[in-house]
C-alpha cells in the first residue's frame, strides 16, 4: 500500500468542502466555537462508526452498495439542499440562536448518516487501503482509528477557521451564507453527475 496516495485521500477527502464541514464552519461562525465543537464530536463518532461497519461489513456492503446507492443519493441530496436553506434563511436573521438547534452532538452525529460524501468514503477507504494490505482485526482497528483521528483533525480544522473568521464571517455574512448555500447545492447536483 502506498502510505502516501493513502493519507492523499483521507485528507482530501476530510478537509475540502462537505456538508459536515461546511455545518461547522456555520455553526462557529454564528453560535461559537463550543457549539461547534459538540457538533463535531457527534460528526466524529458517527465517522468512526461508519468506518467501524465498513471495516466489518465490507463484503456485504460492495454487494447492497449498488442497491441502495440511488436511495443514498436522494437522501443525501434532499438533505443538502435542506442544509443549503437553513444557511441562506439565516442571512435574513442576525440573532444569535437561529441555527443553535444544528450545534449539537446529536445534530453532528445524525448529520454523518445521511451525508454522502462521508457515507462513500467509509465505503472505499477500508475495502481499498487497509483490508488488502492488514485484514486481521488489529490492523483494521487501527486503521479506522487513524482515519477517524484525521477526520476529527478536519473538523477542528474547520472549527477553528469559523472561529478565526468570525468577524470577517458575520462583517460579510451575506456572502458567507451565500457562499456556503453554493457549495451545498453544489454538492447536492454532483450527487446526480
Amino acid at each position: 500500500m502506498s502510505i502516501l496516495s493513502f493519507l492523499l485521500y483521507c485528507f482530501i477527502v476530510t478537509f475540502t468542502p462537505g456538508p459536515s464541514n461546511i455545518m461547522i464552519l456555520s455553526i462557529s461562525q454564528k453560535e461559537g466555537t463550543a457549539k461547534a465543537l459538540r457538533y463535531t464530536y457527534g460528526a466524529t463518532l458517527a465517522f468512526g462508526l461508519l468506518l467501524t461497519a465498513s471495516a466489518l461489513l465490507s463484503g456485504l456492503l460492495a454487494v447492497l452498495l449498488p442497491k441502495i446507492l440511488i436511495g443514498m443519493q436522494m437522501i443525501g441530496s434532499l438533505y443538502m439542499l435542506y442544509l443549503a436553506y437553513q444557511i441562506s434563511r439565516r442571512s435574513k436573521s442576525s440573532a444569535p440562536g437561529t441555527f443553535s438547534q444544528m450545534g449539537t452532538f446529536r445534530s453532528g452525529f445524525i448529520t454523518q448518516f445521511v451525508n454522502p460524501k462521508v457515507i462513500l468514503f467509509t465505503m472505499t477507504v477500508i475495502p481499498t487501503f487497509i483490508m488488502p494490505y492488514n485484514p486481521e482485526a488489529t490492523g483494521l482497528m487501527i486503521g479506522v482509528l487513524g482515519i477517524t483521528c484525521i477526520g476529527f483533525l478536519a473538523y477542528a480544522t474547520w472549527v477553528m477557521f469559523g472561529t478565526i473568521f468570525k468577524q470577517f464571517l458575520q462583517r460579510h455574512q451575506r456572502i458567507a451564507n451565500l457562499v456556503m448555500t453554493l457549495f451545498l447545492i453544489y454538492a447536492a447536483v454532483m450527487l446526480w453527475i
